[in-house]
């Protein structure tokens, strides 16, 4: 009996978490839309750089994904900035630091 107890327990904390989850998603929504807009662009642009580098190797097209993969960086560092968040402000600044160099290398 404890067992089931446990296991309903858990399912109730699943559930609170995903409508806690949709719901910080909607408080962000509604904060701030283009932010989001942007985001959800940026977090797109980063998930096709990555599926077509997993797809291409050996040879991805680095002159093709470079500046792709920069340009959505460079989208998040601005929602970082938006956010007051120093630590993804700096990760996304040393990207873009770090990518625009090795593209330049590469011209």
């Amino acid at each position: 009996m404890p067992m089931i107890l446990v296991i309903k327990h858990g399912k109730t904390k699943l559930n609170d978490l995903f409508l806690n989850t949709f719901d910080w998603i909607k408080n962000d929504w509604y904060s701030n839309r283009f932010r989001f807009i942007v985001e959800l662009l940026a977090w797109a642009i980063s998930i096709g750089c990555a599926i077509t580098m997993a797809i291409t190797v050996p040879n991805p097209p680095l002159l093709v994904l470079y500046p792709i993969w920069i340009l959505g960086c460079t989208m998040y560092a601005w929602a970082s900035f938006t956010r007051k968040s120093f630590g993804m402000l700096a990760n996304y600044l040393l990207l873009v630091t770090i990518d625009t160099f090795g593209l330049l290398r590469m011209l």
